[in-house]
């Protein structure tokens, strides 16, 4: 009867170390999904990406990414859009949708 008692004590242990452990580790998963990265995508992948989803956060470098949309719709409504370009891995400068930037004073005025 003690060895099935430490046997389970022992198998409790473990299932609660394991469990700790995976909560530890949840944030890092989240983190290491990163952005898509428009490098390592045609042109067409990365226009579909804010096509499908009206707005999405590309990478275009190390470091270095913008929220790009598909339309006025996706911006707050003191911005308009400016299209996008953007370097992919088959295309040097391809289109795939705007940025929202803030009106200017004369913009917002007329």
């Amino acid at each position: 009867m003690r060895r099935t008692r430490n046997a389970r004590s022992l198998a409790a242990s473990r299932r609660f170390a394991a469990a700790i452990c995976f909560a530890l580790a949840l944030p890092g998963l989240a983190v290491a999904q990163g952005r898509p990265n428009s490098a390592n995508m045609s042109c067409a992948q990365a226009a579909g990406i804010v096509s499908s989803q009206g707005a999405a956060v590309i990478g275009t470098g190390p470091n270095i990414y913008d929220r790009y949309v598909v339309s006025r719709a996706f911006c707050m409504p003191t911005e308009t859009t400016e299209p996008a370009w953007v370097a992919t891995g088959d295309q040097p400068r391809c289109f795939i949708g705007y940025t929202c930037k803030e009106l200017s004073t004369y913009d917002r005025d007329n």
